[in-house]
């Protein structure tokens, strides 16, 4: 069992701060494949290599692999953590706040069933594992954690309900404590409800930035970075109805085609900076 908690662990505990902020995700997730993409369990891991990048991603029977769509918590917890530490606050990888806080910020409902879904993202977070050779010193030195290490829900001396608290895993927290391993996402994220659809934007996002010429693809590279159990052919067809509707926030997508025929994905900006208006308000709050 573990024990109760030390006046330390107390004063470390980092509550949830209210009010608006600029979302912020951590690039190592937005690069990688850490999630499954399907709304169906996943009990098949991930098993990536490429370089000296190795991820394997593990599921229990229990619970399913964690989604593309429980990893909103975790955007949230770095959104806060980032926020906090820029306006000169302690932070701490040990979080308390309520489940209305954290729906109403990834922009879900608040309904009972709602509250319901959070506890199983919650359980599919701390029971998925994964062992990675991202920022270890040597390829072959993996870091392995789950999402969350642990977590649990609060009460009072009255066992009328506080909120949760987790606790994230140090691989996560010291990539997001870093400026460069951060970026801010369009809140229009949230809207998106496809697994690749949401998957292929955190990619174009961290490759694609404010670069004027955008950046490429080829479909099979993407279908392999994804980690999806889709068939390629499958893959291509969701890339190019993604393409067809334009629906990522602040990029416009074209297909073409590799000097070998095969298909190519370009992305880019679909204005100048996608991003100013996040400095502007940021500028604004500075001179506040």
């Amino acid at each position: 069992m573990r024990a109760p908690p030390t006046e330390l662990e107390a004063a470390a505990l980092f509550h949830a701060r209210p009010g608006k902020m600029a979302l912020r995700d951590a690039q190592d997730l937005m690069a990688w494949p850490f999630f499954s993409l399907a709304k169906s369990r996943r009990i098949t891991p991930i098993d990536f290599r490429m370089g000296e990048i190795s991820i394997r991603v593990e599921a229990t029977i229990d619970h399913g692999m964690a989604t593309i769509w429980d990893a909103d918590i975790l955007i949230w917890a770095a959104s806060q953590i980032v926020d906090a530490r820029d306006n000169g606050l302690r932070t701490s990888r040990m979080m308390a706040a309520t489940p209305h806080e954290i729906l109403t910020f990834i922009g879900r409902g608040t309904s009972a069933r709602e509250y319901g879904l959070l506890k199983a993202a919650l359980d599919r977070l701390q029971s998925t594992t994964v062992a990675t050779s991202i920022r270890q010193p040597t390829e072959r030195r993996m870091h392995r954690f789950s999402w969350i290490n642990e977590w649990k829900e609060r009460v009072d001396n009255r066992s009328r309900p506080l909120g949760i608290e987790l606790v994230l895993p140090d691989w996560f927290y010291a990539g997001i404590m870093v400026d460069a391993f951060v970026l801010t996402i369009d809140r229009a994220y949230f809207d998106l409800t496809g697994g690749i659809e949401r998957w292929l934007y955190r990619l174009v996002r961290k490759h694609g930035g404010r670069q004027a010429h955008g950046w490429s693809f080829d479909l099979r590279h993407l279908h392999i970075k994804s980690g999806s159990l889709s068939a390629y052919k499958r893959f291509a067809f969701e890339v190019r109805g993604i393409v067809r509707r334009q629906s990522l926030p602040g990029y416009r997508l074209e297909l073409g085609l590799t000097q070998a025929g095969e298909p190519l994905l370009t992305f880019k900006p679909s204005h100048p900076d996608p991003f100013m208006r996040f400095r502007k308000a940021r500028a604004a709050e500075d001179n506040l």
